[in-house]
């Protein structure tokens, strides 16, 4: 990483001489790119690291089209000269989503949906315009071949674990057919493919997008179905509504003519239903498959999501066996089969959840009368502190968690104790047991558990309401000064 820095140093000077107070790296959010924030004299800057040269080069080249155009993209300030590092605008960390969960649902909060809406029409008509498509990463366009295979990720990674019995080629024709109805779509121009409020910037009450590289022709409808319907929002049936029209009253703006609102909107409902489809496939995967716990608490909210649509939209098209199934898959027993049992205001567990150095206390007696207990040894992560910067730092300091969480196998290792907590956790609760207690050590009880000890406490408290008790053992002989 630190050649990386140096590259990075070398790149900012190349087009500004002021000073380079801190480069920090930020915590990865998808894929293989490396973000830093710059933070110079005059302003902060985002460099950008990845491997993928053609992927950087889609991105670079949207940018300078869209920008051409008037959308809110960030302005790119230098480029190395393999195209691995770029330099762009900072627009802060606030993104719609963490606007929305912050000042809920507010008239300022619909405003800046608005102002995304009206962006979003700029960009994916105007943006358009002379826009080469074979620059995309992979497919041109979001056709009856793309379509097929977000439905087929829906089947095989969610539909197929349920176990529910149907006729398998009724289904796939019906697929095939949905997908040629979608693709014969009345409007294609570009399409940002993951339009949601996380890569929707918030500065100065404007919005700013980030995270289009992976765009390509297709439905205008796409891209506000993936917004509005964001089941992590939780927006409510008004909301979207109002959105949606307001969405098309920007594109007949654009158009200069009216279009076809009924039809549009019956379209929409199409592309709304694949969204919705391809989110149970992608939690389906993470949490069944790959067994992330936070994927797996996601699936009752989007399948109620999808159960409010089922029944109140209209696709615009019949197949029966696909309809079928979907009111298989939202009835409530199998929602509540994906639900966590939740401890109440009398549930009599607390869960003890400590921290310990090996060497300098051991780990915690349980001294209840049942004893025992979880003692997990986080001495095979990487250990922050044997880096300088971290040896008067702890797991409660923002350095040392962004290097646990992007640095080692922290992540892999916590997923793997959420799945085996999470079962004495949750039949602790139905026999009404009153203590489990979780014990996290390392070398010095200052980092690595204590970092662990803090997310176990949150995963179990944020997913099962539990009581929790958390201590760090050897607090007091943590290093504060070298």
């Amino acid at each position: 990483m630190q050649l990386v820095i140096e590259e990075i140093k070398n790149l900012f000077h190349s087009f500004s001489k002021t000073g380079i107070k801190n480069i920090s790296k930020l915590p990865q959010s998808g894929g293989d790119r490396e973000y830093f924030r710059v933070e110079a004299n005059g302003g902060n800057y985002i460099a950008t690291h990845n491997q993928n040269i053609r992927e950087n080069k889609t991105f670079l080249y949207f940018t300078k089209q869209f920008k051409e155009c008037g959308v809110p993209v960030p302005e790119i300030y230098a480029v190395n000269d393999d195209q691995a590092i770029y330099i762009q605008q900072d627009f802060g960390a606030s993104t719609l989503l963490n606007v929305l969960e912050e000042k809920k649902y507010t008239d300022e909060v619909y405003a800046l949906y608005e102002k995304s809406l009206k962006a979003l029409a700029n960009l994916q008509i105007n943006g358009d315009k002379h826009l080469d498509y074979s620059q995309c990463i992979t497919s041109k366009e979001f056709g009856k071949q793309a379509i097929v295979s977000d439905l087929l990720y829906f089947k095989y990674y969610f539909l197929d674990t349920l176990k529910i019995p149907y006729d398998k080629e009724k289904l796939i024709e019906e697929f095939d057919a949905f997908s040629i109805y979608l693709s014969h779509a009345d409007y294609k121009y570009f399409m940002f493919r993951d339009f949601q409020s996380r890569n929707i910037m918030v500065k100065d009450n404007e919005v700013y997008f980030i995270d289009y590289q992976g765009g390509m022709k297709g439905a205008l409808q796409y891209d506000v179905a993936s917004l509005l319907w964001q089941a992590k929002a939780e927006l409510n049936d008004e909301w979207k509504t109002k959105l949606l029209h307001f969405y098309m009253d920007c594109v007949e703006d654009i158009f200069q003519e009216p279009i076809d609102k009924v039809r549009f909107e019956t379209q929409y409902n199409g592309y709304v239903l694949i969204r919705l489809l391809q989110v149970l496939g992608a939690y389906g995967f993470r949490g069944l498959f790959e067994r992330k716990a936070h994927f797996l608490t996601s699936i009752p909210l989007a399948l109620r999501n999808l159960k409010w649509f089922i029944e109140n939209k209209n696709i615009g098209i019949k197949l029966p066996e696909f309809e079928n199934l979907l009111h298989l898959i939202i009835d409530e027993k199998i929602v509540q089969s994906f639900e966590p049992i939740k401890a109440s205001e009398t549930t009599p567990l607390l869960i003890k959840i400590n921290s310990f150095s090996y060497l300098k206390t051991g780990y915690p007696k349980d001294e209840t009368e049942n004893g025992g207990g979880f003692v997990f040894d986080c001495r095979g992560i990487l250990n922050p502190g044997r880096i300088d910067e971290f040896k008067t730092q702890s797991g409660l300091d923002k350095g040392v968690k962004d290097y646990l969480e992007q640095e080692t196998r922290m992540p892999e290792f916590l997923n793997n104790i959420y799945n085996i907590v999470d079962i004495a956790a949750e039949d602790y609760i139905k026999r009404g047991f009153s203590s489990l207690q979780i014990n996290f050590g390392c070398t010095g009880g200052q980092h690595r558990s204590v970092y662990a000890a803090e997310a176990v406490a949150r995963h179990l408290r944020n997913k099962y309401n539990a009581k929790i008790e958390l201590s760090h053992n050897n607090k007091e002989n943590w290093r504060k000064t070298l």
